[in-house]
């Protein structure tokens, strides 16, 4: 597995508790990442993808209680696995960054306002490489370049205000790669950049895979982007993982009965009857109430009364797809 897998996460569990209550946002949530591949974690606001890459990098608020069977990442094909579970706060530290970075989704509320461009992003050589500061900043210039801000010697000095929105996203890529991670994690990266300049991020992200042989755990809503920049998928649905497969199989087979309902409901010329799309019917339950079964049960049109009665663990079909649905039979012969 080490030569092949960068990142293998099996039955993470979070947990938030106050004084009066707890949820539990996460459950028994698998997946492993490809080596110089891409891994997108996709599904609905709430169903729990940025839950689950705080976790990785131990970013989560105090109130969160995180477990994990297995959390190994190898940072090179040739070394042992690295034990995210054993880690403590400052060796996290150390990995965070150096080897695994993290892109937010809004560039604004991520950068700091009072501090220059060059500077956040030369704070990161700072903390993870013993090198001068001439040298500092001209790594910083030749990233800054390399993500392709034009003038990048002047919009080393400049503010984050003093950005467009693509800018500040492309200082955010910038700031993520200046160390050479091995893995990057990129939560919706692209969500709040219109139409042209997200497919000049996305055009971007793949060109500095490629150029630095890293592997991308991608989070996002939008299937159109993860048939774009996805080799592998995982959906995500009330804080599990519903199904999981390479993206071409997910897109020619799926097996979920909610990964079909997504991409039945996708505008698709000529596709749709009486011009109409096909929603999936119901809306997703709150993690303070959950099914007893399969969280989708009720809005699935196959359920039965199995469905309800026990959680349903992933299963490999004929298909190669992993699935959290015991019902293969009946949703394939509704083809």
């Amino acid at each position: 597995m080490a030569k092949a897998t960068i990142l293998q996460v099996e039955g993470l569990e979070v947990l938030f508790k106050d004084r009066q209550s707890s949820v539990t946002a996460l459950r028994d949530v698998s997946f492993s990442v490809r080596r110089g591949k891409t891994l997108a974690l996709v599904g609905e606001s709430g169903s729990g993808k940025s839950v689950t890459s705080l976790a990785l990098m131990d970013l989560l608020p105090t109130n969160a209680v995180p477990t994990a069977k297995k959390m190994r990442f190898w940072p090179d094909k040739y070394q042992a696995p690295v034990d995210i579970n054993r880690l403590n706060s400052e060796e996290v530290r150390q990995l965070r960054g150096s080897h695994i970075a993290m892109i937010f989704q809004e560039p604004m509320s991520s950068l700091n306002p009072l501090y220059s461009i060059g500077d956040q992003i030369g704070e990161m050589l700072l903390l993870h490489e013993n090198i001068d500061s001439i040298t500092r900043k001209k790594r910083v210039i030749e990233m800054l370049e390399l993500v392709e801000i034009p003038a990048a010697k002047q919009r080393y000095h400049s503010w984050p205000h003093e950005l467009s929105g693509g800018m500040r996203q492309r200082a955010m890529i910038a700031q993520a790669l200046i160390c050479n991670p091995t893995l990057l994690i990129a939560d919706e990266p692209t969500t709040a950049l219109d139409v042209t300049i997200q497919a000049q991020i996305l055009d971007l992200m793949r060109r500095l895979q490629t150029e630095f042989g890293m592997s991308i755990l991608f989070i996002t809503h939008d299937l159109g982007v993860v048939a774009e920049m996805a080799d592998d998928v995982a959906v995500m649905y009330a804080g599990q993982v519903v199904e999981r497969a390479t993206t071409e199989q997910l897109f020619s087979m799926p097996c979920h009965p909610y990964t079909r309902g997504l991409l039945t409901s996708i505008p698709r010329y000529g596709k749709t009857q009486a011009g109409r799309l096909i929603p999936i019917p119901g809306s997703v339950p709150s993690l303070n109430a959950l099914p007893v079964g399969c969280s989708f049960a009720p809005r699935c049109r196959f359920a039965t009364q199995v469905c309800t009665e026990n959680q349903i663990p992933l299963r490999k079909y004929k298909s190669g797809n992993y699935s959290r649905c015991i019902l293969e039979e009946q949703v394939f012969s509704n083809d």
